[in-house]
């Protein structure tokens, strides 16, 4: 999580556990910094009473942790909770809490599918493609809402592209990236449905595909030469370690 200047010193000897992104937690530093980088992804693993019995039982928070179970108690609203736990901290200045606290705001006006594709990125973005894939899922399989445009669903469709072709699972993201090509036609998603085909089907079927089709024959060009440019680059990159390595041994 990086380094960290500990306010308080109290470090639990039993951590509190965020199972879906495979965190385990000591210090209220370090749970304060956790909200802070994923405030689209804070929901129940936060909001509840084990939490409040952790900071009880682990940092000797007692006071906060009845606040907290106060406002569970109440129905406070996700971002009362979340405010009471960055206050009593004390390790923010007042302009940082205004700041977190506009986001939440702004949060709270977003559309439910608006927040879940967000939450879906933030895990696409940490790794953890498994779990972005699920909540994608959950966007576009539910009743789609009208009051998005429909380019949403299709970016949808080509982050689940994203996230499958990660898991070197190419069938699967070719599929993603054809329904995103169907709601987007944007060439950057062709290109990548192309480069998934091309990964996962023969050589000899996925000719028979572009074949006849003069736009697929045209990017296919374009895959291959950023293909070809990409290898070359990692080359260099190698060639370059080489010789860093070359040049320290010299020095020896």
């Amino acid at each position: 999580m990086g380094s960290l200047i500990l306010c308080h010193k109290k470090r639990a000897k039993r951590p509190y556990e965020i199972s879906r992104v495979h965190m385990r937690i000591y210090t209220i530093e370090e749970l304060c910094y956790y909200i802070c980088n994923n405030l689209y992804l804070i929901d129940h693993m936060i909001m509840n009473r084990r939490l409040c019995d952790w900071l009880q039982d682990e940092l000797e928070l007692g006071e906060m942790a009845e606040m907290l179970r106060r406002e569970l108690d109440q129905n406070a609203s996700l971002s009362e909770f979340v405010l009471t736990i960055l206050k009593g901290s004390v390790i923010y200045a007042p302009l940082e809490i205004t700041k977190i606290q506009n986001l939440l705001e702004q949060l709270q006006n977003q559309k439910d599918v608006e927040k879940a594709k967000y939450k879906a990125d933030t895990l696409l973005k940490a790794g953890e493609y498994a779990s972005a894939i699920l909540v994608y899922q959950s966007v576009i399989n539910r009743e789609w809402d009208d009051s998005v445009d429909k380019t949403f669903y299709g970016r949808i469709y080509a982050c689940l592209g994203t996230a499958y072709g990660s898991l070197f699972l190419y069938e699967e993201a070719a599929a993603m990236y054809r329904e995103a090509c169907h709601i987007c036609e944007e060439p950057d998603m062709l290109k990548a449905y192309l480069y998934c085909c091309q990964r996962y089907l023969p050589e000899e079927d996925y000719m028979k595909m572009l074949s006849g089709n003069p736009v697929f024959l045209a990017m296919n060009s374009l895959v291959r030469e950023e293909v070809e440019r990409a290898k070359k680059e990692v080359d260099m990159e190698v060639d370059e370690g080489k010789l860093g390595e070359w040049k320290k041994e010299s020095r020896i």
